[in-house]
């Protein structure tokens, strides 16, 4: 069974980085949110926990930060140095970070620290690594109904057998304040964005939602075809008449602060 505890987790994220890369590059709206509600800006140290193939990072240095990134795909800090030659990059667990304490302003996590086998480990780890009062933003799935790539993720989770429990629903208020808190930070404000992720046919879809790790993990065990069929028919009510796909998709962040 694959599971986010799984040592070949970081590869699973890296084996299609390129394709990886093409999704992030869409999740610009993502990081544009958070940028202008942390206020980023020059002179600002900021890790990015999780951090792909850079997009974030190559943002925050546009505004001025010196950036960090820790990831546990060697194949995206590749990406990532490339587009951030500048940036202090790192393979690493998010639950034992590779830096020292009190040592950055910022500290963001989009859609990466509920892959940690613990959750609150991984947070206390980014409450250590953020100075005093330091910001540390928590991103994750909004309201299901509002989610089209949750259609993406129920498909393929049919096609893996595991014993896990269900995650708690990280959208639903007070779940995300209270695991932050368990972590030692203070929650100061939540927010939701929304917006889509486009596809102009069926291929370019297809390449980009196959390169995540649970899509990855699914063909491990059903095989490409059933994860590529799976795939379609779960985005098949989101076909635009013109053959591409429009997948809008709702995000909820957290701001906390560091001890």
């Amino acid at each position: 069974m694959i599971t986010a505890t799984t040592p070949d987790w970081g590869r699973l994220w890296g084996s299609r980085p390129y394709d990886w890369a093409s999704i992030e590059e869409q999740q610009r709206p993502t990081y544009d949110a958070a940028i202008e509600r942390l206020g980023l800006g020059s002179g600002q140290r900021v890790l990015d926990v999780g951090c792909g193939s850079g997009v974030f990072m190559e943002m925050a240095t546009e505004r001025g930060a010196h950036v960090a990134g820790l990831d546990a795909s060697e194949t995206l800090l590749a990406l990532a140095r490339s587009r951030v030659p500048e940036a202090d990059l790192r393979r690493g667990d998010m639950q034992a970070m590779p830096f020292e304490d009190d040592r950055f302003d910022v500290v963001t996590g989009f859609n990466a620290f509920f892959f940690a086998a613990d959750m609150t480990a991984a947070l206390r780890e980014a409450a250590r690594v953020a100075k005093p009062g330091g910001a540390v933003l928590i991103q994750v799935f909004g309201r299901p109904e509002r989610c089209a790539l949750e259609a993406v993720k129920a498909a393929l989770m049919a096609l893996v057998p595991s014993d896990e429990a269900e995650p708690p629903p990280f959208w639903r208020p007070g779940v995300l304040s209270s695991i932050a808190a368990d972590a030692g930070l203070t929650p100061e404000g939540s927010f939701d964005e929304t917006w889509a992720f486009e596809f102009p046919d069926e291929r370019t879809a297809l390449r980009a939602l196959l390169s995540p790790a649970g899509a990855v993990a699914a063909a491990t065990f059903a095989g490409h075809d059933a994860v590529t069929e799976a795939i379609l028919q779960a985005i098949a009510p989101y076909r635009t008449d013109d053959g591409g796909y429009r997948l809008p998709n709702e995000w909820a962040y957290l701001v906390t602060r560091a001890s």
